[in-house]
């Protein structure tokens, strides 16, 4: 297919989940954004956040990398970027990680952001977050643009449920602070919010929702991968009001923590809640993670959405979207396929 004529497409998420998506959309988006979760805390992107008050860089890099092109020039960037030191001080560290925070030292502190047109919306310090990633994409020759969904890093709060019910039928509510956190959590989310509660959206992102002619969501770790985008006010907004359509690809199983004993239909359900004005328009999913597709079809149609069944996940089994396949999917419903992506 030839992109130049595909769709300009913004890809929401973070981590791999995030990364599958790209995958698959670089090979008939038009013009394809990512936006990226900034609320990492764990592992490298957690060190070089509190050691020195950067966005978390981890999710930021996955994306770049997934957006490598296919030759040798692009695949060697994409794992110079995920390479991860061993031993010394430097271990566990990613490249990736090290490269984009010595871009935005670089750029914020000796160069400053004037030299940043004005007419890209971005004030005071922040020109040289979007300046950075800028200049990494370049470099690798990245098939699309990464944005992070807020300026400031931040943290995830998860109300949580205790596996086990009293004996009067309740269950202890107690809450859990931190993405790795509510990840990985024993229990079940209830509800989650973000600290600070109206972080300010990046102006480049909201931009490129605006223009977008499609939004996709997922698939990524519901409670701290997709659902935080709907927690940002200016994002939100953003995302209802965009005249893009929007598609929704879920997840092939629930994950351990956040999402145990989720149906594909309930994700649906926690999406809605979090934003019952934001308009569904498509709802991919796998052939074989569907237990009951009457009622993830109705579901689906409640918010307005049609749901196409595919086989997407990788044939070896593992619980990953195959970028080949999820994409041959994107082809036939954002493309040209049989859902139109331009009213």
């Amino acid at each position: 297919m030839d992109t130049l004529a595909g769709p300009k497409v913004v890809a929401l998420g973070g981590g791999h989940g995030l990364a599958a998506s790209l995958a698959a959309l670089r090979r008939m988006a038009g013009r394809l954004t990512a936006v990226v979760t900034v609320a990492d805390d764990g592992g490298s992107s957690g060190r070089l956040r509190r050691e020195l008050g950067v966005l978390p860089p981890g999710d930021l890099r996955m994306a770049l990398a997934a957006l490598c092109g296919d030759d040798d020039w692009g695949r060697t960037w994409a794992r110079v970027l995920q390479h991860r030191f061993s031993g010394g001080e430097l271990h566990n560290h990613a490249a990736g990680n090290l490269l984009i925070v010595a871009l935005w030292d670089l750029l914020g502190g000796q160069y400053g952001t004037a030299r940043r047109p004005p007419e890209d919306g971005l004030a005071g310090s922040s020109g040289h977050l979007i300046e950075g990633l800028d200049w990494v994409a370049r470099l690798l020759g990245a098939q699309g643009r990464v944005l992070p969904m807020a300026l400031v890093p931040m943290n995830i709060e998860a109300l949580v449920g205790s596996s086990r019910r009293s004996a009067n039928g309740y269950r202890d509510i107690r809450t859990v602070s931190g993405q790795h956190a509510v990840a990985t959590v024993d229990g079940d989310v209830v509800a989650v919010g973000l600290t600070p509660p109206d972080p300010p959206a990046c102006p480049e992102t909201l931009a490129a929702i605006a223009e977008a002619e499609w939004v996709v969501m997922g698939p990524g770790s519901w409670f701290s991968s997709v659902i935080p985008h709907l927690l940002v006010p200016e994002l939100r907004e953003a995302l209802v009001t965009t005249p893009a359509l929007r598609a929704i690809t879920l997840n092939l199983t629930p994950e351990g923590g956040e999402t145990s004993n989720f149906t594909p239909e309930m994700h649906l359900e926690v999406l809605g809640a979090y934003a019952p004005d934001l308009r569904i328009d498509l709802v991919v999913a796998d052939r074989g993670s569907v237990p009951d597709e009457p009622l993830l079809r109705r579901v689906a149609a409640e918010m307005g959405a049609e749901l196409v069944i595919a086989d997407v996940a990788a044939p070896d089994g593992s619980s990953r979207h195959d970028p080949e396949l999820l994409g041959g999917t994107f082809v036939q419903t954002l493309g040209r396929g049989r859902i139109e992506p331009w009213r």
